[in-house]
């Protein structure tokens, strides 16, 4: 796991940056042994050698840490979308590539950090400011493909922009979103495809 690359909740007393990058080590490797739910700040504090109020000059809450941890996450899922869409110039192409990889970067951080999986699933759960931005982000993202695939003629130009990218949005959120994927896996290999398909015909100009 990459170091914090977001600060989603405020610190306490003045901002160490070295210091809360090894809370947030810690707390993240403390998280995937144990489980965010099990783990305290107190645990926190001794598997780091500081002490629980130290901790809290800097993280006001369990929370605020593994929120910071969460989007972590998140961010390194949406990397890969955006690699991938970046990778090919024809929208419809863009638009293939974004379910397919969003859906395989969330199994990937399912099956090889489930316990740090669950933070985003409880993060989902509670909507964490984390789980909302990072919902933003994929629907501008959608927004920006629509955009260009009107620009080149290739999808239709009737629906209102917004109105279109949230529509697809929920077509794939399922896939996206932690809670809801691990009620999807049996659908999971074949679902990119054929979402990706039905939302192209549905684009048609």
């Amino acid at each position: 796991m990459s170091k914090a690359t977001t600060n989603p909740g405020s610190a306490r007393g003045p901002v160490d940056h070295e210091v809360r990058d090894q809370i947030v080590v810690a707390a993240t490797e403390h998280f995937r042994l144990y489980g965010y739910e099990k783990t305290t700040v107190s645990d926190l504090a001794k598997a780091i050698g500081f002490s629980k109020a130290y901790i809290y000059k800097f993280f006001e809450s369990k929370q605020a840490i593994g929120e910071l941890i969460c989007a972590n996450c998140l961010h390194e899922i949406e990397t890969d979308v955006r690699t991938a869409v970046d990778g090919v110039d024809r929208p419809p192409e863009k638009l293939r590539r974004m379910f397919k990889t969003g859906v395989e970067s969330c199994l990937r951080l399912f099956f090889e950090d489930r316990k740090l999986y669950d933070i985003a699933a409880s993060a989902a759960t509670e909507r964490w400011e984390a789980v909302r931005a990072f919902e933003e982000r994929i629907q501008a993202m959608l927004q920006d493909i629509l955009r260009q695939g009107r620009e080149t003629e290739e999808f239709e130009r009737k629906t209102p922009l917004d109105e279109t990218a949230t529509a697809i949005y929920l077509v794939i959120r399922p896939y996206l979103n932690p809670l809801l994927l691990q009620h999807s896996f049996d659908s999971a290999d074949d679902a990119p495809a054929q979402l990706s398909n039905l939302v192209l015909r549905s684009l048609s100009p």
